[in-house]
């Protein structure tokens, strides 16, 4: 196994060594407290590692959501690595999955067979590269609310974050609601890290538990500017409350 450094100071603070690759790493906490943002991190230090991407944002209504972030986070323009990046972008209309543009699927992920093909057919979509593919997936508690595929779906995200070595996962999941179910993948995952905001918009970030690395267990502040929170909330939040109606009929 080997080790992927963010090279990013708050972050590298607490984790400086990184994290093993390949891993799984579930960040937690309530709704609106910033996850996909930490998240971002491992996703710009991923591709300047020269990896590939497979990204889940279920939350949002399009990649370009992560495009922006990750322009105005990291600095990180995601056009220069075309070929790198493809966008499963969630539909629960979706009788399956199908390709819509050259970096992006369409697919009903709440079916786990689905979500497989899913992955797969992404994977196919990327350059192959030596330290392989990350796939990252925000709001991944929202494929939680269908009453059909539940129970079939926890226990593929517990099985791909317990198990599944063949790629690198980091997950966001909100605690806001379903909070046994998440705690399950809680206790699955190698790297569990818990995020939490202070009024007025003041984001927190704590490293609860890695697998063979080194960290602080110190609680840190997260220096990211308070409107890019506040935009970031106001998008997912209004695309939370369409979604959990959609699924929930599913």
């Amino acid at each position: 196994m080997t080790k992927l450094k963010t090279n990013i100071k708050w972050l590298d603070e607490l984790l400086p060594e990184g994290i093993l690759v390949p891993s799984s790493t579930l960040i937690s906490g309530p709704g609106g407290t910033g996850k996909p943002l930490v998240e971002f991190a491992f996703v710009d230090a991923w591709l300047k590692a020269g990896g590939s991407l497979i990204g889940i944002p279920l939350q949002y209504p399009s990649g370009e959501l992560v495009r922006t972030a990750m322009n105005k986070l990291y600095n990180t323009d995601l056009k220069d690595y075309h070929g790198k990046i493809v966008y499963i972008q969630f539909d629960p209309s979706a009788a399956g999955c199908e390709k819509t543009k050259d970096d992006t699927l369409k697919a009903n992920m709440v079916n786990p067979e689905i979500w497989d093909e899913a992955i797969e057919k992404a994977e196919d979509m990327l350059e192959k590269t030596d330290i392989g593919t990350m796939v990252f997936g925000s709001a991944l508690n929202l494929l939680l609310f269908s009453k059909t595929y539940k129970s079939m779906m926890l226990n593929k995200l517990k099985e791909v974050i317990q198990k599944d070595k063949s790629k690198t996962y980091v997950f966001a999941v909100s605690i806001s609601a379903l909070a046994d179910e998440i705690k399950v993948l809680e206790d699955v995952a190698d790297n569990l890290m818990f995020t939490r905001v202070e009024k007025p918009m003041r984001l927190f970030f704590k490293i609860v538990r890695m697998k063979g690395v080194e960290f602080s267990a110190e609680e840190k502040e997260v220096p990211i500017p308070q409107e890019m929170l506040i935009e970031i909330n106001k998008i997912a939040e209004s695309t939370r409350k369409t979604r959990i109606i959609e699924i929930k009929n599913i």
